[in-house]
Order: C-alpha cells, then sequence, then structure tokens
C-alpha cells in the first residue's frame, strides 16, 4: 500500500479549466492557463481599440477630445497590463510555493 498522501492544493493547482457553461475548455489546460488566456484576450482587445483611436486620429480625427480618448485608452491599457503581469506573478508564486512544501 502507498503511504501518498493527498494534497487538496494539488488538486485544485491541477484542476482542469471549466467554463460557465460548466463543461471543459477546449483545451486541456488549467484554471492557470485559462487566466493568462483571458487577460491575453483582454489587452489584445484593448490594444485593439488603441490601434482604432490612433487610426481615426491619424486620418484626421485629431480633436481634443479623440486625443484625449487615445491617452485614456492608452492608459487603460498600461494599468491592464501591470494588472495582468501581477496577477500571474502572484498565482504563478503561490503555485510554486505550494509545490515546494510537498
Amino acid at each position: 500500500m502507498s503511504n501518498q498522501t493527498i494534497n487538496p492544493l494539488n488538486i485544485i493547482a491541477s484542476a482542469p479549466a471549466i467554463s460557465k457553461s460548466g463543461s471543459k475548455n477546449s483545451g486541456s489546460g488549467s484554471w492557470f492557463e485559462a487566466m493568462a488566456e483571458a487577460w491575453g484576450d483582454t489587452l489584445d482587445k484593448t490594444a485593439g481599440n488603441v490601434e482604432a483611436m490612433a487610426t481615426d486620429i491619424s486620418n484626421g480625427n485629431d480633436t481634443p477630445g479623440a486625443a484625449t480618448a487615445l491617452s485614456t485608452e492608452t492608459l487603460r491599457l498600461g494599468f491592464l497590463s501591470n494588472s495582468a503581469h501581477t496577477s500571474i506573478s502572484s498565482a504563478a508564486t503561490a503555485l510554486e510555493t505550494m509545490v515546494r512544501k510537498q
């Protein structure tokens, strides 16, 4: 008989990602990968907004309101980027600590 113990944290760390409908995502990734993908999707969308606004300004809509909106969206992108980095790093550090305590 094996003397292994089951650590619930290991189960959580390696659990597959579950979609809102309750079914597994098409990939076989973990919740950590799902979180990183969600951040990436959000950053892509925000960067697309920045790009569209910049194109609009370069096409002649160089009003102060358009420039302010672009600045605001650019700051939002920076905030989201920093938040993504912090959340992913924190989760990775927590998982690393959990593995080390095994």
